[in-house]
């Protein structure tokens, strides 16, 4: 296959310079110093000038010997050879000292009528010599160079380099339609009244003239606001991958470093690479990171870096310059603790909620993250829909991928129903822990614990339904009970009531069976305590406290050393919340003697298969006389009769 032609060429870099320099001169040295000489000992010396062989000797640097034959020593020790081959090169050489040389020189021709003088010789290397004081100061040199290449910028990767020259330079990251891994809105499920707000940003870089000859103009920023894992920055990168115009993303940590004013230049840069690019989008992930309200920390100084980042944000978002074609795309978790001169019109114009999938969602978000798993004919979508309430797009994810791993555990050639079913108890309740040691009294306690769960629940109208229940330790828990909760958009006092004695329900059990509470139930107790601290203080559902609510949405209360009520409110607000979790006690108590006997034969079940399911409840205490409210939804008949709605539709 023929090399592309348009393949960039490498360049000869100013490194290869100082490699060929330092060759020359080692080069120099080595062939400097070489020649064809043999080495002699003193007494083949002395058998030399015995038999008069030798034409002359020098004595270089006082150190080494050259031995110079004459025509008739030629002859003996290289027959059929003349001077002339080694030109002004010794024929041998000989290691010693000057004294020595003299005292054998002088022995060996004593009483001969033309001895031999030895010569001396001063000889300098002068490639050795050179290079012992070049040599260091190339490297030097070298390395001079090379640190100021790299304090400028040119060593580092990405837009602007990393060094320390290049420290208020913009870390953004330019996405490449090419060779990034493309993301569209197909592959966004779950998000749709979300994704119908950002495709219209696309739409209008797309076609901007659609909206511009009405006198419509560009929103200058979206802000994406939901829970962890809810597909935010999913949706960020649909965006940059169907939008076909520049798009930087960047992390709101990356604007924060130690050094003053750093933050601030890393955003008047980005916003200049921007507006050499415009039409384009930036994508600030986590803006929380310097978004936070100014003037509530009072932890910090008057020259806040942050909150100097966050002025240089707003300036540049909707100052007095104009950042005509540049979309500020932002997504956080924290929306409360955010300026309000960011959230205003003007710079963030939309603000889109992520919230967590409903049923239909779910079942969307399977199909797209089953795309590429090998299913059983036994996998429902609809079914794994249900039993994963609460799941946000990244759990299912998680559950997927999950259940794939199981079923290659087991060698099993396509991916089945227990095994998601398996994935989701594994996500939920942990690792499941087959060879923990539990002694059978203890085993005993955790049947009765769960047990009671699982009636409370199941005698009460408003409780979660029961799925499952189990005494095999996942995690941390020595036992779990897993329920179907209702998808309710508001809770009632009641509905609240009946959760908190079906928490209840498994200590109340331990009460009743053996006369003793043991501290098992200290995860119940820490949800019962915060879910009555909820009712008293935030939603107003005692009658004592009244219609008063506590609740801080903007955040101040964080940074404040005082509470927002005084110490005789929070005496009664003690009593009434210990008052709220003693009378669901007692009531779970009640609930528990009216059926001590199923009761028993629940836990009794539970120590003998370890794991119970709705159908062994109903077996014992027969169908729950209340059934799953259906859920309803409206949507409001627009007057476009281009656009026609249901206005009434059911779903389980």
């Amino acid at each position: 296959m023929a090399e592309d032609s348009n393949k960039p060429k490498k360049k000869l870099g100013f490194y290869w310079v100082y490699i060929i320099l330092i060759a020359f001169f080692i080069g120099s040295i080595v062939f400097s110093g070489s020649n064809s000489a043999k080495q002699t000992t003193m007494s083949e010396l002395m058998q030399m000038l015995r038999d008069q062989d030798v034409d002359k000797i020098e004595l270089v640097n006082g150190k080494t010997a050259e031995i110079y034959l004459n025509d008739k020593g030629m002859q003996k020790y290289f027959p059929g050879q003349t001077n002339q081959k080694f030109g002004v090169s010794p024929n041998y050489t000989l290691s010693t000292t000057e004294a020595r040389l003299y005292e054998k020189v002088d022995e060996a021709q004593e009483g001969l009528s033309n001895p031999i003088e030895v010569t001396p010789v001063e000889r300098h290397n002068w490639g050795a010599e050179i290079i012992s004081w070049i040599l260091p100061l190339l490297l030097i040199v070298a390395l001079y160079v090379i640190i100021i290449r790299r304090m400028s910028g040119g060593g580092g990767s990405g837009v602007g380099g990393g060094q320390i020259f290049s420290i208020g330079k913009s870390k953004a990251q330019l996405y490449d339609q090419e060779k990034d891994n493309k993301t569209t809105f197909k592959d966004v499920a779950g998000l749709e009244e979300a994704k119908e707000e950002v495709m219209e940003i696309v739409d209008f870089l797309k076609n901007p003239t659609r909206y511009t000859r009405l006198g419509g103009k560009i929103p200058k920023g979206v802000l994406l606001v939901g829970p962890p894992g809810t597909g935010k920055t999913l949706l960020a990168k649909s965006v940059a991958g169907e939008a076909n115009v520049p798009f930087f993303s960047i992390s709101g940590s990356d604007f924060v470093e130690m050094f003053v004013g750093v933050g601030a230049s890393r955003v008047r840069d980005l916003f200049k690479q921007a507006k050499e690019k415009s039409p384009c989008i930036i994508f600030i992930d986590e803006i929380d990171a310097i978004g936070r309200a100014r003037g509530k920390n009072i932890m910090s100084g008057g020259n806040d870096e942050r909150e100097s980042t966050l002025n240089q944000l707003l300036t540049e978002m909707d100052g007095f310059g104009t950042n005509s074609g540049v979309i500020v795309l932002a997504a956080t978790n924290r929306a409360d603790i955010l300026d309000k001169a960011l959230m205003r019109a003007g710079r963030f114009d939309r603000q889109i909620y992520v919230e967590l999938p409903d049923l239909n969602g779910r079942r969307e978000i399977f199909e797209v993250h089953m795309r590429g798993l090998k299913l059983g004919n036994d996998v429902d979508k609809e079914f794994l829909a249900k039993q994963t309430p609460g799941f946000s797009g990244a759990d299912i994810a998680n559950v997927c991928n999950e259940a794939a791993l199981i079923a290659a555990r087991k060698n099993k050639e396509s991916i089945e129903k227990q095994d998601f079913l398996d994935a989701i108890d594994r996500i939920v309740g942990g690792l499941e822990k087959k060879n923990s040691v539990i002694t059978p009294s203890e085993k005993k306690v955790i049947a009765f614990h769960e047990a009671g769960h699982a009636t409370t629940s199941w005698m009460l109208e408003h409780a979660h339904p029961l799925v499952k229940v189990t005494i095999v330790p996942r995690g941390k828990a020595l036992g779990a009970a897993w329920y179907l909760p209702d998808e309710r958009q508001i809770t009632t006092k009641e509905q609240m009531y009946h959760e908190m004695i079906a928490t209840l329900g498994g200590r109340a059990a331990e009460q009743i069976i053996f006369g003793q509470i043991s501290t098992g139930a200290l995860n119940d107790l820490e949800k019962v305590s915060k879910q009555a601290h909820a009712m008293v203080m935030y939603y107003g559902l005692d009658e004592t406290i009244g219609n008063v609510s506590y609740y801080d949405s903007t955040g101040q209360q964080e940074y404040s050393f005082q509470k927002p009520f005084s110490e005789k409110t929070a005496e009664k607000i003690d009593a009434e919340v210990s008052k709220l979790i003693e009378s669901a006690y007692q009531e779970a108590l009640r609930i528990l003697n009216e059926h001590k006997d199923g009761l028993t034969q629940l836990a009794e079940k539970l120590i003998d298969k370890e794991v119970i399911f709705t159908d062994d409840l109903v077996a014992i205490f027969g169908e729950r006389p209340w059934k799953q409210e259906e859920r309803t939804f409206s949507k409001r008949k627009k007057e476009d009769e281009n656009q026609d709605y249901p206005e009434n539709t059911t779903i389980a």
